[in-house]
C-alpha cells in the first residue's frame, strides 16, 4: 500500500512538473511508420509487381496499420536499376528486385538470385533458411546499410524467346540477347552479345530487331508481355535461372527504428510472400503455357543436349572464376557448392526419381 501511494504521489508530481511518463518503448510502440517500397518491375506486373503489392499489404495488415507501405513501380520514384541505391541511401525504406542486378556493387550478389545449373526454388530456400545462405547474404549487404530477405521465387524459368532456331552451339554466335547475371556471361563466352535492359523495354526491342532473343521469366509473365507476337521460338529449360529468388531490400536504419514486434512483422511477411510467389507461378505457368501453345500456336522447343552440355561447361568456368575474385565470393561459393552437392544426392532419389516414375 505504501509503495502504491509513493507511485501515485510521484506520478502526480511528475505531471505537475510537465514530465511525460511514457517510456521510450511505449512511445515507439505507438508510432506510425510510413515506408516507401521501390521496385524493379512495372507497376502491378503479374507475379513480380503483384508480389511487391502483396508484401506491402501483409506488412501493413500484420502491423495493425502501424507500418504503412506504399509501392512504387519502376520509374515512378526511381528507375528499375536504381532500386538498390535508393534503399541504401534511405530514399526508400524498402525495395523489391533481383540480386543479380547489383553485380556492379559486388559480383557476389549474383549467388543470391540464380546460378546457372544451380539450385531450384526449393533447394534455394533450403540453403537460405537452413544452410547458412541468409547469414552470408546479410553479411554481403551490410556495408551498404541494407538488410536482404527472400520474398519470392519464380521456379525454373524458360530459356527464352528467339527469332532463330537453335540447333547447335554455333547458332548462339552473334545472337543479341537480353539475359542478366551469370547467364549473360555464359552466353558471351558462347559467342553471343548480351544486353541488360528493364522488362518494360523488351517487347519493343524484339519488335525493332534491337534484340534477337530475350529471356524473361516463364509462360505466366511472358504471356502478359505478349512476346509471342514478336518472336517465333520459345525454348526450354531455363538453364540460366533454375530457381530465381526475388529480394526485399530493407534499409537497415529504418528497420532498426522499428520496435521488435514490427521487425518480426516485416521479416515474417517476407517469408510469407516468398512462399506465395512460387505457389502462384506453379499454378499460373500451367495455364499460360496452354494458352501460348493452343491459342497463339507458339513453337515450344527443347534446347539440344549438346547445346546444354556446352552451356554447362561454360557455366562451371564462369562460376568458378567468380568465386576466385575475392574472399567473400569464395566464402559464398564454398557454402552453396557444398550444399548443392549434398542436396543433389537426396534429390536424385526423391524428387528426380519420383518425377521419372510418374512419367512411366
Amino acid at each position: 500500500m505504501k509503495r502504491r501511494d509513493f507511485i501515485q504521489k510521484t506520478s502526480i508530481a511528475s505531471l505537475a512538473a510537465g514530465t511525460t511518463l511514457a517510456t521510450p518503448s511505449i512511445a515507439k510502440a505507438n508510432t506510425q511508420f510510413k515506408w516507401k517500397m521501390v521496385t524493379a518491375w512495372p507497376k502491378n506486373f503479374p507475379g513480380l509487381g503483384t508480389n511487391a503489392n502483396l508484401l506491402a499489404k501483409m506488412i501493413t495488415e500484420m502491423s495493425g496499420g502501424r507500418i504503412k507501405v506504399k509501392v512504387y513501380g519502376a520509374k515512378e520514384l526511381v528507375p528499375a536499376f536504381e532500386v538498390f541505391d535508393a534503399v541504401s541511401k534511405g530514399t526508400a525504406e524498402m525495395g523489391h528486385s533481383g540480386a543479380y542486378y547489383w553485380k556492379g556493387k559486388s559480383e557476389a550478389t549474383q549467388f543470391f538470385s540464380a546460378v546457372p545449373f544451380g539450385l531450384t526454388a526449393q533447394e534455394m530456400n533450403a540453403w537460405l533458411y537452413y544452410g547458412g545462405g541468409m547469414e552470408l547474404w546479410r553479411e554481403l549487404y551490410k556495408p551498404f546499410g541494407i538488410i536482404p530477405a527472400a520474398t519470392g521465387n519464380s521456379g525454373v524459368q524458360m530459356a527464352g524467346w528467339f527469332n532463330r532456331e537453335i540447333n547447335n552451339i554455333n547458332d548462339l554466335k552473334g545472337l543479341k540477347m537480353r539475359i542478366p547475371g551469370l547467364g549473360g556471361e555464359v552466353l558471351r563466352r558462347a559467342g553471343g552479345t548480351t544486353v541488360n535492359i528493364p522488362g518494360g523495354e523488351l517487347f519493343t526491342s524484339l519488335q525493332s530487331g534491337a534484340l534477337d532473343a530475350t529471356e524473361w521469366v516463364g509462360p505466366y509473365n511472358d504471356l502478359a508481355f505478349g512476346f509471342y507476337k514478336v518472336a517465333k521460338y520459345y525454348y526450354y529449360p531455363g538453364w540460366h535461372e533454375p530457381g530465381s529468388t526475388m529480394e526485399a531490400l530493407i534499409n537497415e536504419k529504418a528497420f532498426n527504428e522499428l520496435p521488435k514486434d514490427l521487425q518480426a512483422c516485416v521479416l515474417t511477411a517476407c517469408k510469407a510472400a516468398n512462399m506465395d510467389m512460387i505457389s502462384e507461378y506453379t499454378a499460373r505457368n500451367n495455364q499460360a503455357l496452354n494458352t501460348l501453345i493452343n491459342k497463339h500456336k507458339v513453337k515450344v522447343l527443347p534446347l539440344p543436349d549438346d547445346v546444354l552440355r556446352k552451356l554447362k561447361q561454360l557455366s562451371d568456368e564462369v562460376v568458378l572464376e567468380l568465386a576466385n575474385k575475392d574472399p567473400m565470393s569464395k566464402k559464398i561459393y564454398d557454402s552453396v557448392s557444398q550444399f548443392r552437392t549434398q542436396v543433389i544426392q537426396w534429390g536424385d532419389i526423391s524428387e528426380l526419381a519420383f518425377l521419372k516414375a510418374r512419367s512411366l
